[in-house]
């Protein structure tokens, strides 16, 4: 079974304390994926260092019940694995390679398991769960015996599991899509939504007013990942961004607040 990097590998960049200042909180997709191989310890360390706030992860469970982060239904595109994730064991799973398909020198880098994951990161930054297949029954008593309430949220695939997640932790926080008004106020309604994710374009005047009038948080959906995009995201009314490039991110923020300074 993998083990999690040692808490010292972790350094803090002079970008931690920029966004520290900066009110939209970053949400890096899939961890830093454009420094390091997606949905790894390596990926979630990158994205520490630069002081985001949130490291979104994809949750799959194994065909013995282990919960693994791993964003694809097949194991073939990001490790030397190959089949359903489904429908291989733990035992298989855990001696798989998910790094050398990024860049040689993350070879070795293991899929990991998701309450080592969270065990390790909880303290360092806070996480968002895109739950594709789980025993959510496990789940919700992982980030409960974490005390993890308040620093994670979460998103479903589908109605269903939405549904029976609600059901069993009503306490804790989801994220659903909705793009006007009216698909805010069901978000609401039907779901109890913590977050809203919507594009850049969406955040309207009308929107904004109807998720402060009911309290659910908008986050900003980065398509293009491009310096124009964030841009955009910087100067909006977005209380979170989620996005690929959060050293571009980062670089257009600095810009930003460079040219404000000289003015």
């Amino acid at each position: 079974m993998e083990q999690a990097p040692a808490t010292d590998t972790i350094q803090t960049l002079p970008s931690a304390q920029l966004l520290k200042k900066h009110p939209i909180e970053v949400v890096v997709h899939r961890g830093a994926n454009h420094l390091a191989p997606e949905n790894t310890f390596a990926s979630a360390v990158k994205a520490i260092e630069l002081g985001v706030d949130y490291v979104e992860i994809d949750v799959h469970r194994s065909l013995d019940g282990v919960h693994y982060i791993h964003h694809d239904l097949m194991l073939g595109r990001t490790t030397d694995g190959w089949g359903p994730i489904r429908l291989r064991s733990s035992a298989y799973i855990d001696q798989l390679d998910a790094g050398s398909w990024f860049d040689p020198a993350f070879a070795g880098e293991p899929v990991p398991r998701l309450d080592n994951f969270l065990r390790w990161i909880k303290g360092k930054a806070k996480v968002y769960l895109d739950v594709k297949t789980a025993d959510l029954e496990k789940v919700v008593s992982l980030v409960r015996e974490l005390n993890m309430e308040d620093e994670t949220f979460f998103w479903f695939w589908s109605d269903s599991m939405l549904e029976e997640f609600q059901e069993l932790a009503p306490e804790l926080r989801v994220k659903i899509n909705a793009h006007n008004p009216e698909e805010v106020r069901e978000a609401k309604e039907n779901y109890d939504a913590y977050i809203i994710e919507c594009n850049v374009q969406e955040i309207t005047p009308e929107l904004v007013e109807s998720c402060r009038t009911l309290n659910i948080r908008i986050m900003a959906y980065a398509n293009s990942n491009t310096p124009e995009e964030f841009r955009a995201v910087i100067r909006s009314e977005a209380d979170l961004v989620n996005l690929d490039r959060p050293s571009l991110y980062i670089e257009q923020l600095r810009i930003l607040q460079d040219s404000l300074a000289a003015n």
